[in-house]
């Protein structure tokens, strides 16, 4: 299998060469991991359940840790779903990478289909899964939205949407997430939304691709999945906490696959994952950190907050150029778009993550507004 090097890894060959201005300490806007202390029950909890390391988990999770995630489903979507249409896992990353190995495994040609830019597993995914890849590119002409051409759709095997979106930051309408679903009914593929942001909101909740499913009377969620993880939501990326939910007959055949992965989540994780998806104030008080960091970028960098996640989409021309000289000068790293898209999406881009406390947030903030300054 031939994969392409990860952004990160292509970020460091591109500042190797540059000695950083010294009278600046180091800075990174460049890596989705939020920089707040996890909230002390979650921690709490973990520690108290330490005892039951000494137990094997289940692959299929333990029930207390499931009915966390269902009751979280019904408090904040209305959803109502049983055991049998959620399988926790250990966190979204294995889950993006294994489930479409598991899902085209038998197919002859698979095609898999998801957006352009993107997290970069879709495509590790893709490529171990030997399926022909469909680029959905997101570009400022269709406001960053998954453009429907039905005649490629109707030969795909999976689709893959993320909204709230990494990293344009754009939020999918709900009539067009209904749209969505329609056509995964109407041309039999199996269509899933990658949701780790979707807590993340700033204005106002944003729906589940579950929620548009019941919305055109697919109650049952046939052909259709979301993924979510307590990573984001919880300042918990370490908790290794996500699940998978939806078409019930899909996840029973994967909660089997899943038997040989090995990838169960130990039991004192399990423990603390469900304490944390069963409150909902910690993530009031994370959402209202990143509503000040956006209230911070629009105030420094004029720069209007998107709906949802802690990423700004910056357009700044050259972007390797751009990424190179702000290292040089103010010792702050951003990622640039095209290491995040394909075939020239997401080129002229830098993505920018607003991870950290304020003051620090607004250091890195003025940093860039000094170096826009220097170069406008």
């Amino acid at each position: 299998m031939q994969f392409e090097t990860y952004p990160f890894e292509k970020l460091t060959r591109l500042l190797a060469d540059i000695e950083p201005a010294s009278e600046h300490t180091p800075m990174s806007l460049t890596i989705g991991e939020p920089q707040f202390e996890t909230p002390e029950f979650i921690r709490r909890e973990l520690c108290d359940a330490a005892a039951l390391l000494n137990k094997y988990p289940k692959t299929a999770g333990e029930e207390y840790l499931k009915s966390s995630m269902l009751e979280y489903l019904h408090k904040r979507f209305g959803l109502e779903l049983s055991m049998e249409q959620l399988i926790p896992s250990f966190g979204t990353r294995e889950l993006l990478f294994n489930f479409p190995q598991f899902w085209l495994h038998d197919r002859d040609a698979p095609v898999m289909a998801f957006p352009n830019p993107f997290y970069q597993i879709y495509e590790g995914a893709a490529i171990a899964s030997r399926a022909k890849i469909v680029h959905l590119d997101l570009t400022p002409e269709n406001d960053f939205q998954p453009s429907v051409d039905e005649e490629l759709l109707a030969g795909c095997d999976l689709v893959i949407l993320n909204t709230p979106n990494n990293p344009t930051a754009s939020v999918m309408p709900f009539e067009t997430m209904k749209r969505w679903v329609r056509l995964a009914l109407k041309h039999d593929f199996l269509l899933l939304n990658d949701e780790c942001y979707i807590d993340l909101w700033l204005r106002e909740p944003l729906p589940s691709l579950l929620e548009a499913s019941v919305a055109v009377g697919n109650g049952e969620f046939h052909n259709v999945l979301v993924v979510n993880s307590a990573s984001k939501r919880s300042s918990a990326p370490g908790l290794r906490s996500g699940f998978i939910a939806g078409d019930r007959e899909v996840l029973r055949e994967y909660l089997r696959y899943r038997t040989y992965v090995g990838c169960a989540s130990p039991l004192p994780l399990q423990r603390a994952a469900a304490v944390a998806w069963a409150e909902g104030e910690h993530v009031d008080a994370f959402r209202e950190k990143y509503r000040r960091n956006f209230e911070l970028a629009e105030e420094i960098l004029g720069i209007k907050a998107p709906e949802a996640t802690f990423y700004i989409w910056m357009e700044v021309g050259d972007e390797l150029a751009f990424t190179r000289e702000l290292y040089r000068r103010y010792n702050l790293k951003v990622l640039p778009g095209s290491f995040l898209g394909r075939e020239g999406v997401g080129k002229g881009f830098v993505r920018l993550a607003l991870v950290y406390e304020e003051e620090p947030m607004r250091e890195a903030l003025q940093r860039l507004a000094d170096f826009l300054g220097d170069v406008g």
